[in-house]
């Protein structure tokens, strides 16, 4: 007779840990629309309802490194920018009513980033500077509806400044509900339908982003059902620019291009016709197929792009980047494809980080995937831009100084959404906590734990007072390899398998403290850039690599190196905002000696150190992550006579030194100087 002891005891306990999993699983393309989210402000016919709904602003908490570079951010140039930028001055501001100096685009371009910041992070300080300039803008109403400083050009309404303070109005209503949001917009969008024709998105840069004005009237008609909105959306459209143009655009100008390329998907959403959504996939493809032949998923425009300026030399503005961060999260929830998630991962991981220095107190207007010098100097005709523009400047230029605090906010917002079934999906990856509303209206909260680029699994805990049964989606990325899932420590299985540039749809009874544990195993792979020489970029999983160049950084003046319309508040103190300028302390000519015979593992040793202390993994001395190769120095790649990295070789007159050196690649991300498109030795074209 066996006897009873500890270990029975023990086991009986673990045997009652393990929850049984009683699940349905499927593996889906995206999220059903069929359904209604009663819980959230949903599509109202004629509309297209998307597959994903964001929640309101503040429902989702950064954690982990997210949540550091959202605190640097507040204690950087962001945070502090009213103290300094002389368009944020209030004793002379049109938008507070003060004065004349309008801060046209300035004012708006800050609040849309530092207001939703102040909520995220719940600071009481910032969110009532937030609301200093909010209840100007309620001030400023006038009798035929419009509001805000009036801004003629050529005798014709200027509202591109007012598209943005629309997104601020309409954060606000997300976190209050103050229905004087509602009220001022309704009577705002009245008088633009008043507006004729040719009185209406006549100017340059609010012709271009017409598609900023038609989010904004759709996010009104949900709320109100209000149908003239709908005639409004179609004069928007028709006034906008035309982006569904086939193999040209109406414009060359970068951040044109990164936010307006999404209007005829936006304007899908009305009028249901498949051409409109693929005009957008169409414009992404285009502008890539030629200048964006690079990694880290931007394209050489520099302010506009040219031909023959497509080597990876050529930059972006950093206005370019978050822009089009803010376009792949709009149409994730338009269109649900998987696409538009994994691209923002790109942008945000690799391309976005290195714009700014660590501590986020300085941009650089532009940064290039092969990027060996960060200096005040003039480099045009090299870049487009004529004057200082590739060093780290906190006044690098109106535009991108205001507008770059979007970025973190913006894509925090979007790591936890719900869908129109009831459910919850993590479509883009990140450590937060967000609370949701599911199924019948209970309110849970789900956490995300992960080091995720830098880490492979991606941890989700439940907590709910009680049990209750919704979807939840989690997206399967095109690079990964063999990927598992567990929930509550049992392994599911979705059909055959988990199947890339998917989502897996997991529909269960949910209780409190589930544990759903997702596994995206991360190889290295590679790009082969044939309109660029047939350069190569490394890649691991969602990060890009690049050579690790040591970087020395040169403090100077922010005002003798500042742009020409740079402006400082009164009593501002430059000194305390500096500039930097960075240059190459090693060599960086190399090409990389890979032979294509052997798998990518063993042309490449990877190296995993701690994490860092202070949360920040974008700098040369704190990334987690490196990898080593072997390198050829490549004879006469230099700089150019503009002072440039010069393009990349000829391929087929590239000579290379005796013997190889070793090199350390690191995510591109954590680079300020950087080869991300390399040459190649040895290697044969994929």
């Amino acid at each position: 007779m066996m006897k009873t002891g500890k270990l029975p005891i023990i086991l009986l306990l673990l045997l009652l840990s393990i929850r049984p999993l009683s699940a349905q699983v499927t593996i889906v393309d995206r999220p059903n629309t069929g359904g209604t989210n009663t819980n959230y402000i949903s599509d109202r016919p004629p509309l297209q309802p998307r597959h994903f709904i964001k929640l309101p602003v503040g429902a989702v908490k950064p954690e982990g490194w997210l949540r550091k570079m959202l605190l640097l951010q507040k204690d950087g140039l962001n945070g502090r920018l009213s103290e300094i930028s002389a368009w944020l001055d209030r004793k002379n501001n049109a938008w507070l009513g003060t004065g004349t100096d309008y801060g046209w685009e300035e004012v708006p371009y800050w609040l849309k980033g530092y207001g939703n910041m102040a909520r995220i992070l719940d600071d009481a300080e910032m969110i009532a500077e937030a609301g200093t300039w909010l209840e100007a803008v309620f001030a400023s109403r006038q009798d035929d509806g419009y509001f805000g400083p009036r801004i003629e050009k050529n005798g014709k309404p200027d509202l591109w400044g007012n598209m943005i303070m629309l997104w601020c109005l309409q954060s606000r209503y997300e976190y209050t509900e103050d229905p004087r949001v509602i009220d001022l917009m309704t009577a705002y969008f009245r008088w633009q339908l008043t507006l004729p024709d040719d009185m209406f998105l006549e100017d340059y840069w609010e012709n271009s982003r017409g598609g900023d004005n038609l989010l904004s009237i759709f996010w009104l008609y949900n709320i109100t059902g209000d149908t003239f909105l709908l005639e409004l959306a179609e004069k928007t459209d028709r006034n906008t620019a035309d982006w569904r143009r086939r193999s040209t655009l109406p414009n060359w100008h970068n951040v044109n291009i990164a936010q307006s390329f999404r209007e005829p998907a936006t304007y899908y959403r009305l009028s249901k016709d498949s051409t409109d959504l693929m005009a957008t996939y169409n414009v992404h493809h285009l502008i890539r197929n030629t200048f964006g032949q690079v990694p880290g998923g931007m394209f050489g425009a520099d302010e506009n792009a040219r031909m023959g300026y497509i080597d990876p030399r050529q930059g972006t503005e950093t206005c370019g980047f978050v822009e089009q961060m803010a376009s792949d999260e709009i149409l994730l929830q338009i269109t649900g494809d998987p696409f538009w998630a994994e691209h923002c991962e790109e942008v945000t991981f690799n391309s976005y980080p290195a714009a700014l220095m660590p501590d986020l107190k300085s941009l650089r207007y532009l940064t290039a995937p092969n990027h060996t010098v960060s200096d005040a100097e003039n480099h045009h005709p090299g870049i487009d831009n004529h004057g200082p523009f590739l060093a780290m400047n906190p006044f690098s230029s109106r535009c991108c100084q205001h507008n770059h605090g979007q970025g973190w906010p913006y894509f925090i917002e979007h790591l936890i959404l719900a869908t129109p079934d009831g459910g919850i999906a993590a479509a883009i990856y990140g450590a937060c906590r967000a609370s949701v509303k599911v199924a019948d209206g209970k309110t849970l909260e789900i956490i995300e734990e992960t080091a995720y680029p830098f880490e492979e699994s991606i941890r989700f805990r439940l907590k709910t007072p009680a049990k209750v049964t919704f979807p939840l989606y989690l997206r399967i990325p095109t690079w990964t390899h063999t990927p598992t899932l567990t929930v509550n420590g049992v392994e599911v299985e979705a059909g055959a398998k988990l199947t890339n540039g998917k989502y897996v749809r997991i529909e269960r009874e949910w209780q409190d403290d589930d544990q759903i544990i997702i596994h995206l195993p991360m190889k290295l792979s590679q790009t082969v850039w044939h309109v660029n020489q047939d350069s190569r970029s490394i890649h691991y999983g969602p990060l890009t690599l690049s050579l690790k160049i040591d970087e020395r950084y040169e403090k100077v003046s922010s005002t003798e190196t500042a742009i020409g319309d740079s402006k400082w508040q009164e009593g501002a103190d430059p000194a305390q905002w500096p500039s930097f300028e960075i240059y190459p302390e090693s060599d960086w000519n190399y090409a990389l000696v890979i032979d294509d015979s052997l798998p990518p593992e063993e042309n490449f040793e990877k190296i995993t150190t701690a994490w860092p202390s202070d949360d920040q993994p974008f700098t040369l001395d704190s990334v987690p992550l490196t990898f080593r190769a072997r390198g050829k120095k490549l004879i006469g790649w230099g700089t150019d006579p503009h002072g440039l990295t010069a393009e990349l070789p000829i391929k087929e007159r590239q000579r290379f030194e005796e013997g190889t050196d070793t090199l350390t690649l690191i995510p591109m991300g954590a680079a300020r100087l950087r080869i991300s498109a390399f040459p190649v030795y040895g290697g044969t074209v994929p």
